[in-house]
């Protein structure tokens, strides 16, 4: 869930950039300030949509007296031609506020439809596709939120909200129990402790201590399912690491209860949209 704050500071950020201190100085210049026309919010492949209050905001952001009239919500499947906005009012603020926002929409719609196709080939078998925090700077309620939009639920949302430790973080400490112990009394009760292990002997030590989740990293498949039974229901089991759509089912099929997939936030292809003009 984004908040309207931070999306709307985000937003003034993109304008910003892309309109410096001149403003559109092109459609200025062509387009007389008094023309008025319609436009459509158009997709050009098939996909999940994400993004679309966002591409709403970011129009009005440039001028409040445009109208809007949303066809989709997030999360909906649309087809190669499909309208997701009818957008009216002055010619020129809509040409100043088109790129801003079919990049988000884009960016976003392209990571609900690279998720949703990850929740379909794990269908049926229990598993949870998540994301991780290899997110685009600045981007990462949105790219959190696509996420869910396209079926999917988030990993923990930075360094604040959860414990994880890692390979680094056990180097530094020499021992599982002692971290895990330390993070526990640090953090309280309330707060998930995740481990993330190699191998099964790094997992015979996370079930000694009291952590909630382990993380089985870059395991194959035989490994996860020895893994899954040592835990036996007693933590929460999670799959990273080399994910991709050929292996995630194999891997959902193991019993692991959570699969992450960097690649959702990190490299999800874009999702191709576009603005039509319908004229006055």
């Amino acid at each position: 869930m984004t908040s309207p704050e931070a999306t709307a500071e985000l937003i003034a950020r993109a304008y910003a950039e892309d309109l410096g201190t001149e403003g559109d100085i092109t459609s200025q210049a062509v387009i007389d300030e008094t023309r008025r026309s319609t436009a459509i919010l158009v997709a050009r492949t098939a996909g999940t949509v994400a993004g679309i209050d966002i591409a709403g905001a970011c129009f009005l952001h440039v001028d409040p007296s445009l109208t809007l009239r949303q066809h989709v919500a997030d999360g909906d499947t649309v087809e190669p031609g499909s309208r997701l906005m009818t957008i009216s009012g002055s010619t020129i603020s809509l040409l100043t506020a088109e790129r801003v926002a079919l990049n988000l929409v884009g960016r976003m719609s392209g990571i609900a439809t690279a998720t949703r196709t990850f929740v379909d080939a794990v269908e049926g078998t229990g598993a949870t596709i998540t994301d991780t925090r290899k997110t685009t700077p600045g981007l990462r309620e949105l790219e959190k939120a696509a996420v869910v939009a396209g079926g999917g639920s988030n990993h923990r949302f930075g360094l604040y909200d959860a414990v994880l430790i890692k390979d680094n973080h056990l180097t530094a400490t020499d021992s599982i129990a002692r971290a895990v112990a330390a993070a526990r009394k640090a953090v309280g009760p309330d707060v998930t402790v995740e481990v993330e292990v190699d191998d099964l002997d790094q997992l015979d030590e996370v079930l000694t201590t009291d952590a909630d989740r382990v993380l089985l990293d870059n395991m194959d498949t035989e490994t996860l399912n020895e893994a899954v039974a040592r835990v036996d229901g007693n933590l929460i089991t999670e799959a990273s690491g080399g994910v991709t759509l050929e292996t995630v089912r194999s891997i959902a099929e193991t019993g692991v209860d959570i699969i992450s997939v960097g690649w959702l936030t990190h490299s999800a292809p874009a999702f191709d949209v576009a603005l039509d003009f319908l004229g006055e």
